[in-house]
């Protein structure tokens, strides 16, 4: 007989010699059988019935424990207190053999926190496209550069600049970058800084009044690798770039490659008068828009012009096809020269250049207030001190207007009857009080196509339109409220335009010959 070891059995054991012999006397004694003691006896029977299933039902979980043996045998600390690990995460359940876990009394969660994306602010922004770029591998124990940009182009073309003398001509050197993925022993590049094409189309097609080739023009200038970089000789500091996009084997120079000529920051307003000759119908601007151009100018964003090799040879000193003096301009503008198909008299002073393209020149040249071409000596306005023509010192000629010569009148070789714009600085901080006038002396006529676009009421919604296509110039004047500044400029001017054509009498006419 084992001798109990908890509380509760010690109990059981000494009503139990308590029990049984009392009861053994009474049912074997010839006492008489009174109430006490029949309650008395009938309670130690009930606890003896107690006492029997107890230990029956003890004895069968203590034969199932036996059974599954070592398999749920645990250290009672282990099993009461968990380690917690102090990296702030908790492992998950350990496995049993049969597939189940165990559950512990804890709960799981989380401290990574999720990456929220973010919130789609422009509706009409889609998103971008992941595209996959196959490279060819490197040659064994060989270096390769990465990636299309800046090509030192001195080796085919002389007179192109290499990255490592842009320094010398006071521009900052490009980035090399090096890495596997191009064939070695070629030219050095520059890692591109972004794959997103830079004039954004969202809707099925384009605005009317951009072409297919403008379209295709502009994402020439703005997305396509530059190959090459030579300086131009002009006071206006631009440069020549040559981008990649000719003839594969094509000689890295302009005319069998494309080019574009990249000007300073203070000539944005080159990128503004391109989309508003497109928008007026005039289509006399070349291609323009604006690039980041990370080895010049520290990267701010500049304005690239389509470099045109059809255009007519010009001048050094008035940099035109075509030489006029204001006095001569003047004549030209009387006799009407090729206007309704009439050839003009062998001795009259007429040029090439239709009558109307003059009309088309004023009415531009006004809204931006452009004085290069029309008015080279500032004689129709008080200039700034920076401007041009206080800096050469050509204000005081204005006594003798006559002999002024014209600027910038420019022809294509196969297209002599129609001019070029080019070299659109405009100027948007002129007051009304100080606007050019002089640009529209001697013109009687106006195009038709482009006075109605100005009395619309939709000049606003296109300029919008049209210049948000332009990513980079765009965020360069400050996104919509920025812009809509300098639509507010133009539409105040084509008010005052407006009002002069009918104080003056002037003809509107259709002028799409």
């Amino acid at each position: 007989m084992t001798c109990p070891d908890k509380p509760g059995q010690l109990i059981n054991w000494f009503i139990c010699s308590l029990c049984v012999p009392r009861v053994r006397k009474l049912w074997s004694s010839r006492r008489p059988r009174t109430r006490r003691n029949l309650l008395l006896g009938t309670a130690c029977a009930i606890y003896l019935g107690f006492l029997v299933s107890q230990v029956g039902r003890a004895s069968l979980q203590h034969g199932h424990a036996a059974e599954k043996g070592p398999h749920r045998s645990r250290d009672t600390a282990e099993a009461s207190f968990p380690e917690i690990p102090l990296d702030g995460t908790l492992a998950p359940p350990e496995s049993q053999g049969n597939g189940s876990t165990l559950q512990p009394n804890v709960v799981y969660i989380t401290l990574r926190s999720k990456r929220s994306k973010p919130a789609n602010i422009r509706g009409t922004v889609k998103p971008k496209r992941r595209k996959k770029h196959a490279v060819a591998s490197a040659a064994p124990g060989q270096e390769a550069l990465v990636g299309p940009s800046l090509q030192a182009a001195d080796a085919v073309a002389p007179g192109y600049a290499q990255g490592a003398n842009l320094a010398k001509m006071g521009e900052r050197p490009w980035r090399l970058v090096r890495g596997p993925g191009v064939r070695a022993g070629g030219p050095d590049f520059l890692q591109p800084s972004s794959r997103e094409s830079n004039i954004r189309i969202y809707s099925e097609s384009a605005p009317s009044w951009l072409s297919k080739d403008d379209i295709r023009r502009m994402r020439l200038l703005a997305d396509s690798t530059v190959a090459g970089l030579r300086p131009v000789s002009s006071k206006s500091g631009a440069r020549l770039l040559v981008l990649e996009g000719g003839a594969p084997g094509a000689v890295l120079r302009c005319g069998p490659s494309p080019c574009g000529l990249l000007k300073q920051p203070l000539d944005m307003s080159e990128v503004f008068a391109f989309h508003l000759d497109r928008i007026l119908g005039l289509n006399r601007t070349l291609p323009s828009v604006s690039r980041k151009a990370e080895f010049i100018q520290d990267g701010r964003p500049c304005p690239i012009i389509l470099w045109d090799a059809s255009l007519s040879p010009a001048s050094n000193d008035t940099h035109s096809s075509v030489k006029l003096t204001w006095g001569t301009y003047q004549q030209l503008l009387k006799q009407k020269c090729w206007q309704n198909g009439r050839v003009p008299k062998p001795e009259s002073s007429c040029t090439e250049i239709h009558h109307h393209e003059w009309s088309k020149m004023a009415l531009f040249d006004f809204l931006l207030q452009i004085y290069n071409r029309l008015d080279t000596n500032c004689c129709g306005f008080r200039p700034r001190k920076e401007d041009a023509c206080v800096q050469n010192g050509l204000r005081p000629k204005c006594d003798n207007q006559g002999s002024a010569a014209l600027s910038h009148i420019i022809q294509r070789k196969h297209d002599p009857r129609h001019l070029v714009f080019i070299d659109n600085k405009g100027f948007f901080d002129r007051s009304e009080d100080n606007l050019n006038f002089k640009l529209l002396e001697g013109i009687k006529e106006f195009p038709a196509s482009a006075v109605s676009v100005l009395k619309s009421q939709h000049l606003r919604q296109k300029l919008l339109q049209s210049l948000f296509l332009d990513k980079v110039y765009w965020e360069s004047q400050g996104g919509r409220q920025g812009i809509e500044k300098l639509i507010d400029v133009i539409e105040h001017r084509a008010k005052i335009l407006i009002t002069y054509i009918n104080a003056h009498g002037a003809k509107v006419l259709p002028m799409n010959e």
